[in-house]
């Protein structure tokens, strides 16, 4: 069911990331940011919901599949994982994935959670947020968003009510996939490596709270 990528070293963490709404889990995006975070010793297994995967048997694009679906597939990955990869064990994705990830992270329970460009709101749409279950959310969570995201901006997001749980790590000048305006003076490639420091730094930190103390004998 997973697409493995492993770390040359012994992983900090191992990351499920799900894929968004309209690219498979071996987009262009997707590809960079787990190479970016396999260097940095994190396991990372990717998995496609079912419309996806139907895709890549057909060709046929198809709309995303009912969130109850989509969550039920969370759950069967997580489970799956879970059974398989002892310890520390984190979950997200990129914008829908990240979402649907997101809805589950407490219930699952997951170790951390990991949003690349959360869908605050569909685009054009800052009159529907999505963001009720992220203002009591008690998983540690980054969300690694463009200022310019246009399903969620750093001026619309900062009114949002969220969660103390909840870290929100902004790009500057950049948008949903972290591109950067050229006038920025920022690359995306700069952007990328941004993020996957982000990731690291913020998984080693939540993983060094996890990780037991010594015993009262030792």
């Amino acid at each position: 069911m997973f697409l493995e990528n492993l770390p040359k070293n012994q992983p900090v963490a191992t990351l499920i990331l799900a894929h968004g709404a309209g690219a498979a889990m071996d987009s262009a995006f997707m590809q960079a940011m787990v190479e970016r975070l396999v260097q940095r010793d994190i396991r990372v297994l990717r998995f496609e919901f079912p419309y996806m995967a139907a895709r890549r048997v057909d060709g046929v694009r198809r709309p995303p599949n009912t969130q109850k679906l989509l969550l039920d597939c969370w759950r069967q990955a997580y489970q799956l994982a879970k059974s398989h990869y002892p310890g520390f064990l984190a979950i997200g994705g990129k914008s829908m994935g990240g979402r649907m990830a997101s809805m589950l992270a407490d219930e699952l329970p997951a170790d951390a959670l990991v949003c690349l460009g959360y869908p605050f709101h569909a685009i054009g749409k800052t009159d529907k947020p999505r963001v009720v279950h992220l203002s009591d959310l008690r998983t540690p969570t980054l969300i690694v968003q463009g200022e310019r995201d246009p399903m969620g901006n750093q001026q619309t997001v900062m009114g949002y009510q969220l969660s103390a749980a909840v870290q929100l790590h902004w790009l500057e000048a950049a948008d949903h996939d972290f591109k950067p305006l050229k006038r920025s003076g920022f690359l995306h490639e700069q952007h990328l490596h941004t993020a996957a420091d982000a990731v690291e730094g913020f998984l080693r930190d939540v993983a060094a709270l996890n990780r037991p103390g010594p015993s009262a004998g030792d």
